[in-house]
C-alpha cells in the first residue's frame, strides 16, 4: 500500500454517499452505475465499448490479482467512465501481466474507488434500478462539496438521453483480411475485438461506421452484414436503424447485443430499459430450436419487448431463464437472425460460438 493515499467518494442520485480509497487517475467521472457479476474478465469489461457512459462496479470482491494483459483488450483502451471495487490488488501475480490495474486506469485517465461495500451498492441497484452517479478521486484536503456533487449527479443526463455510439465507432471504413472467400460488412456500433477475431476465421471484414448508408454497404457486395454491440439506448441510433431497414431482404443480416435491438427496431419491434440489466458471464439462455441451455456472457441494459416480435415478423428462438427476456430472434422468412448475449464470450464461456458458424452457413446458402 502506498503512503500517499488518494481519497475517493462515490455519490448516487438518491443521495447515497460512499467514501473509499482512490486509485487510477485523479479527477471526476459521471455516468450510470452498473454492476458486473463476472469473477474474472475485468480487463475485457473495462475495454468493452458497450460500457461507454457508465461507471462499472464489479461484484466479485477482489479485483486486480492477475494484472493487465493487452491480449485481453476488447478495444484500443478503457471505455468505462469510472471503476468501483471492493478490494484492489495492487501487486498482481501472473506471468502474462504487463502492468497493474491502478497503472492501467492511470494511463487512460480513469478514476477508481476501492474499499467500498459493493454488496450494499449492488443490492440497492437490484432493488431500485441503475442510478446516475459521480465518482471523484482527490488528494489531501480537497474534499468536494457533497451537496453540490449530489445536485450535479441528479442533473446529469440519463443514459437514455445520451448519444454514445458515435464516440466508440470507427470514423472511416477499414478492411480486415480473414480466412475464406466470404465478405462481411461489420457495422461498428462499438464492436468488441473478440467478435472480429472469430469472424476473421472464415471471412474478410469491412468495418464501417455506424452511420454508413445502406447503399454504400451494398456497394461492397457483402455476403452478409453484421451489426455489432455498442453502448446506450438503441432507439437513439437512428442512422443504423434506417440502414438496417433498407438492408432487409437484400442481404443476410445478423446482429449481436445492440445490433440485435437495432434489427428488431428496424423491423417494427419495440425495446425497453431493464431495471438493472444483465452484465456478467453466467446468464442461462434456453434455445427453443435444440432444447439446449447454455451459459452466456452478457452486457446490456435494454431488451426487446417479447409481445412486439409478432408484428415485426420475428420468431422468438432463445430466452433468458432468469427473467424470461428475449435472447434470440429470427425472421420467419428472411435470412435475419440476432442474439442479445455475446456469442464471442470474451471473457468466456464459449458455449455460443456456434452463432458465427450459423452466420457463415447462412451466407454460403444465400450466395
Amino acid at each position: 500500500m502506498s503512503h500517499n493515499k488518494k481519497k475517493a467518494l462515490l455519490v448516487l442520485e438518491d443521495g447515497t454517499v460512499v467514501h473509499g480509497e482512490g486509485f487510477g487517475a485523479l479527477g471526476e467521472a459521471m455516468g450510470e452505475l452498473v454492476f458486473n457479476t463476472g469473477m474474472t474478465g475485468y480487463v475485457e469489461a473495462l475495454t468493452d465499448p458497450s460500457y461507454a457512459g457508465q461507471i462499472l462496479m464489479m461484484t466479485y470482491p477482489l479485483i486486480g490479482n492477475y494484472g493487465v494483459c493487452s491480449e485481453d483488450y476488447e478495444s484500443d483502451g478503457i471505455k468505462v467512465e469510472g471503476f468501483v471495487v471492493r478490494e484492489l490488488c495492487e501487486t498482481p501475480s501472473n506471468w502474462r501481466s504487463e502492468k497493474s490495474l491502478p497503472e492501467f486506469l492511470e494511463e487512460y485517465g480513469i478514476p477508481g474507488i476501492q474499499g467500498v461495500d459493493t454488496r450494499m451498492l449492488t443490492r440497492k441497484i437490484r432493488i431500485y434500478g441503475t442510478m446516475k452517479s459521480t465518482l471523484i478521486v482527490y488528494e489531501g484536503n480537497d474534499e468536494p462539496d457533497i451537496d453540490e456533487v449530489i445536485e450535479r449527479t441528479k442533473a446529469q443526463p440519463a443514459i437514455t438521453e445520451l448519444d454514445l455510439v458515435n464516440k466508440v465507432s470507427v470514423s472511416k471504413p477499414t478492411f480486415i483480411e480473414g480466412g475464406g472467400d466470404l465478405n462481411v460488412v461489420l457495422i461498428d456500433c462499438g464492436v468488441k475485438w473478440s467478435i472480429i477475431r472469430l469472424l476473421r476465421e472464415n471471412a474478410n471484414i469491412t468495418l464501417v461506421p455506424y452511420n454508413t448508408p445502406a447503399k454504400n454497404i451494398l456497394e461492397y457486395a457483402p455476403d452478409g452484414v453484421l451489426i455489432s454491440n455498442g453502448p446506450g439506448d438503441p432507439i437513439r441510433v437512428k442512422e443504423t436503424i434506417n440502414t438496417a431497414k433498407e438492408l432487409v431482404g437484400k442481404v443476410p443480416l445478423f446482429g449481436i447485443c445492440l445490433g440485435h435491438q437495432i434489427i428488431s427496431l428496424a423491423l417494427g419491434a419495440k425495446t425497453f430499459k431493464l431495471k438493472f440489466g444483465h452484465r456478467g458471464a453466467n446468464q442461462p439462455v434456453k434455445d427453443f430450436e435444440t432444447g439446449r441451455v447454455f451459459i452466456s456472457t452478457q452486457n446490456h441494459g435494454f431488451a426487446v419487448t417479447k409481445e412486439s416480435l409478432k408484428d415485426a415478423g420475428l420468431i422468438l428462438t432463445q430466452i433468458n431463464l432468469n427473467d424470461h427476456t428475449v435472447e434470440g430472434v429470427k425472421h420467419k422468412e428472411l435470412p435475419i437472425k440476432s442474439v442479445q448475449y455475446h456469442p464471442e464470450g470474451g471473457p468466456g464461456p464459449h458455449d455460443t460460438y456456434f452463432f458465427f458458424d450459423d452466420f457463415v452457413k447462412t451466407m454460403k446458402e444465400y450466395r
